[in-house]
């Protein structure tokens, strides 16, 4: 990457060469209009034209409805360094690595444990790792890691890809780790740690592999095609590369994600990229899939556990799940003004992560503008999946944008005409 440079990909001139579209209705079923859409699309199109994403998947649903579902950009060979000849443009049905939006999915299981009456969210984590219970953590709850209040919000140790594909010894180093505050004590995002320890914690509970669990539990009820940590071999030729974008990452960039991720930015990326990490499984942050297929999972959390007729967990537990554990506090890790849910993010008004007046919103982003985030009170579920890393960079005022458009053209509907969040109501028939 150029020092003294934005640090921009390849953007057409002709947008409509590496857009592709489908299975999107009539603006009108979603109680919109047309103008509507537009508005929220020519967004979508500005921030792809500030070239720090060479990748834009995003779908958007309204009432049930699929209203935009679209895919902007390259796969794959469209980086900084300009545009390869065999350059692989994306689709809709792109597999793109979530990042950190695959922990609402991890605590999600944990939630159906609790359902199925496997575990207690207020039982020490020692109860069912005996492991973790050395040098004081043997107070740790699962409500604790959930609500990243779990003391151990970092890998105390050099993180290296090795590190990451190596989850006997993650785990081995996890067990043995000195919490850095008292459980419960300090909010700090806990960005690779805590999956660790709750993935673990699903599989010894059942006896699974929590790929297979996650599998039975949401994968194949809800017919999705690749919803699963890591991604099989055969749609690996198809999978959108994560690259390097925006100002160059030394000048501050690498200093901060050293303090979230424990590596740099370039570790990142290189990580995900990898087919290793395509083979293993990294419970807070290596899901890959569609942006439909994400923006389904949170359709069915926004219709209280149920899609097309299928009922893949109780009203309750998804109210458990998405209630707030605290109000508005700096986060520690990163350092910004953050709420949580027991793994979900949350919104807040009069501006928050998913946009302006979004204060009962929920969902997660992912390294590093990924949002996948459902707003009950627009009734609305957005997946915005992108493949550029750009932390700074010029994307950001268009980014804001988005944001914005979405949540001025999707406006909350009156509460008597509000479809019930956690009971039932008609959705899509879902077109495969």
């Amino acid at each position: 990457m150029k020092i003294f440079s934005t640090n921009t990909c390849y953007v057409p001139h002709d947008l409509s060469s590496v857009m592709h579209q489908q299975h999107e209705v009539a603006a009108e079923l979603g109680g919109m209009t047309e103008q509507q859409l537009q508005k929220i699309w020519a967004s979508i199109e500005s921030l792809y034209k500030t070239g720090n994403y060479p990748l834009i998947n995003f779908c958007l649903r309204r009432k049930g409805h699929i209203l935009l579902n679209r895919s902007l950009g390259y796969a794959q060979g469209n980086s900084t360094q300009g545009l390869a000849k065999d350059a692989l443009i994306g689709n809709t049905d792109t597999p793109v690595c979530l990042f950190s939006a695959s922990k609402m999915i991890t605590a999600i299981l944990v939630h159906i444990l609790n359902e199925m009456g496997e575990i207690n969210l207020l039982d020490p984590i020692s109860y069912y790792l005996p492991e973790y219970a050395q040098n004081g953590k043997q107070d740790a709850t699962i409500f604790h890691l959930l609500s990243h209040r779990g003391g151990i919000p970092r890998v105390e140790m050099e993180v290296t890809p090795e590190l990451l594909f190596d989850k006997d010894q993650i785990l081995k180093h996890l067990y043995a780790a000195k919490p850095i505050s008292a459980a419960g004590s300090h909010l700090a995002y806990h960005a690779v740690t805590a999956g660790y320890i709750l993935g673990e914690l699903i599989e010894r509970v059942t006896g699974q592999d929590i790929r297979q669990f996650l599998h039975e539990q949401i994968e194949k009820p809800m017919d999705l095609p690749y919803f699963n940590y890591g991604l099989k071999p055969e749609l690996r030729d198809q999978v959108a590369l994560n690259y390097p974008t925006g100002i160059h990452p030394k000048l501050g960039t690498d200093h901060y994600l050293n303090r979230v991720l424990g590596g740099g930015l370039k570790l990142a990326v290189d990580v995900t990229n990898d087919h290793r990490f395509m083979d293993t499984v990294c419970p807070a942050g290596n899901i890959y899939t569609s942006a439909e297929q994400a923006n389904r999972f949170l359709e069915m959390l926004l219709n209280g556990g149920e899609y097309n007729g299928k009922r893949i967990m109780s009203a309750q537990t998804i109210f458990r799940a998405t209630l707030p554990t605290s109000n508005v506090s700096i986060d520690r890790t990163l350092l910004a003004p953050m709420r949580y849910a027991l793994g979900p993010m949350l919104g807040s008004n009069p501006v928050g992560i998913f946009g302006p007046m979004s204060g009962q919103a929920f969902g997660h982003l992912g390294f590093s503008n990924i949002l996948c985030w459902a707003d009950p009170e627009r009734d609305i579920s957005v997946s915005l999946l992108n493949t550029g890393k750009s932390v700074v960079g010029t994307h950001l005022p268009a980014l804001a944008n988005v944001l914005y458009q979405i949540s001025n053209h999707c406006p909350k509907i009156p509460k008597a005409q509000r479809r019930s969040v956690f009971g039932t109501h008609p959705t899509e028939t879902h077109l495969v």
